[in-house]
């Protein structure tokens, strides 16, 4: 991913600073300089960063700091809310109302990947349970409107686009209307785009824009122009009022400090990062806790986002009974794989753990750690219901194996790898046993029942170090907010970590 080099080298700054005896000035500034440098080469303004150096300088004042302060974990805090500050825009993108006809136009320049961000962005809401739509109002870009309709009809997504007609002001208001009608709660406008800003680009969007009055104007833009994005993001502006931002092509190898440090400075706020093709490699942005993963601190309230989503609710209470008894069982792993492969991205989803930097999950790892859960599940496919349900893992000798590898078409090592990695989640899961489960049953009113003791024991002794051990993980849990981060902790039954 495009901030994994910058976000290693931040972590591995901080690291470095933490390993060392005595943290003194030139400790302090040895680690500045890296993540300066992390920073630069990463495409980010010179003024961002060198105002963040000289904050970070003035917060940390190493000669006024009495004996018995945790040098470490204020350092480490600055950094985060410098960089959280950096990337801030410092008000909050246009919220639509669900039930309401909203209309979204998108905008930017050609081959910044928007007409396949325009379906993302409307199969992300329509699994939030609105009725989207989409109107191709590109008539400049040849085989604009197929892409789109192969696209929607893929996600099963309602279009409308024309072959015939070529003024792009009148599809667009005929799009509209037509979905206004059927009842459509967020019809999204995919206007043209050119190779370079042009004023004939600008004319049409504004032409579309006072057709459709489009309640939010998106600004699509490549990760990949670096400090281009400043001029780019502005002169957008000056021509529709730009609304939100959605950063593109975050997957690949390019410099994206550049985008989305300039984004920030034009004020206008990140909703969304494309992390790659697929329909579900697409994020929503939100500055803290995508700083956190930057610094290999975990997104505990999207991981919790993420179990909500695929967990029903009517299944909580059940899941949530189970965890409390602290019996963990081949059938509950099997169930929790097939949760994990729901969830998207294994990366994306690591990536939100404490601990795990994005670099400790490689795009080829990704894929590797996928095939392996299916391996294992297919293998669990060849058990009968005596060894799925049974809490004891010696039920699995050696001819129990043998014949689980023959009718998974496997190897005996394989169905033993299998049975380590059941026995490691098993560790896990009893270290639960006893949590107070609440009378509703749900996650979210179970997180407030989990303090920090509850949560150190669930995590890796090198997580928990990494994180800065009980104070860092209390400190943690207050800074990314409510109490429902807490679940995150539950990482390691998802296999996200664990005792090796």
């Amino acid at each position: 991913m495009v901030l994994q080099q910058l976000g290693g080298s931040i972590s591995r700054a901080l690291q470095q600073m933490s390993n060392a005896t005595i943290i003194d000035e030139k400790v302090l500034n040895e680690c500045l300089n890296e993540i300066t440098r992390a920073l630069l080469q990463s495409d980010v303004q010179f003024k961002l960063v060198r105002d963040m150096q000289t904050n970070i300088k003035k917060i940390v004042n190493l000669e006024d700091l009495a004996a018995g302060h945790n040098k470490r974990r204020i350092i480490q805090q600055a950094v985060f809310n410098e960089l959280c500050k950096i990337l801030d825009p410092g008000k909050p993108a246009f919220t639509l109302k669900k039930g309401k006809p909203s209309v979204v136009m998108f905008v930017g320049l050609q081959g910044s990947g928007k007409t396949t961000t325009c379906t993302k962005y409307a199969y992300y809401h329509q699994k939030k349970g609105w009725k989207p739509a989409l109107v191709c109002a590109d008539t400049f870009r040849a085989g604009a409107f197929d892409q789109l309709k192969q696209n929607a009809t893929k996600a099963k997504i309602p279009f409308y686009g024309s072959y015939m007609e070529s003024d792009p002001v009148k599809i667009a208001e005929e799009g509209v209307e037509r979905f206004k009608k059927e009842n459509c709660d967020l019809i999204i406008v995919d206007t043209s785009g050119r190779h370079k800003q042009e004023a004939a680009l600008f004319e049409e969007m504004r032409q579309v824009s006072e057709a459709t009055k489009p309640d939010l104007v998106i600004f699509v833009m490549d990760s990949s122009i670096g400090q281009a994005a400043f001029d780019q993001a502005q002169a957008f502006k000056q021509s529709v009022a730009v609304g939100a931002v959605i950063i593109t092509k975050m997957d690949g190898h390019a410099k994206g400090g550049g985008a989305l440090s300039a984004v920030a400075a034009t004020k206008s706020p990140v909703i969304f990062i494309g992390t790659g093709e697929h329909m579900d490699e697409f994020e929503v942005f939100d500055v803290k806790p995508f700083v956190s993963r930057l610094l290999g601190m975990g997104d505990l309230s999207g991981f919790m986002d993420k179990i909500q989503e695929v967990v029903p609710m009517d299944q909580q209470p059940e899941l949530l009974q189970k965890l409390s008894e602290g019996n963990f069982t081949l059938r509950i792993m099997y169930e929790q794989f097939q949760n994990i492969l729901k969830m998207g991205p294994i990366g994306q989803v690591f990536s939100m753990l404490p601990g795990f930097s994005s670099e400790l999950m490689p795009k080829g790892r990704e894929k590797e750690s996928q095939a392996k859960i299916k391996r294992y599940m297919t293998m669990m496919d060849s058990m009968t219901n005596e060894e799925l349900d049974s809490s004891n893992p010696k039920m699995m000798n050696e001819s129990r194996m043998m014949r689980v590898a023959r009718g998974s078409g496997r190897q005996v090592r394989e169905v033993m790898e299998m049975m380590e990695e059941y026995k490691r989640l098993a560790k896990i899961w009893s270290k639960m046993k006893g949590l107070k489960i609440p009378k509703k049953g749900d996650m979210s009113a179970l997180s407030r029942n989990m303090n920090a003791q509850h949560m150190s024991k669930v995590l890796p002794p090198q997580m928990l170090k990494q994180i800065g051990g009980m104070g860092g993980l209390q400190s943690l849990m207050k800074q990314m907010g409510s109490g429902k981060d807490m679940m995150g902790g539950m990482g390691g039954m998802f296999g996200g970590g664990g005792d090796k």
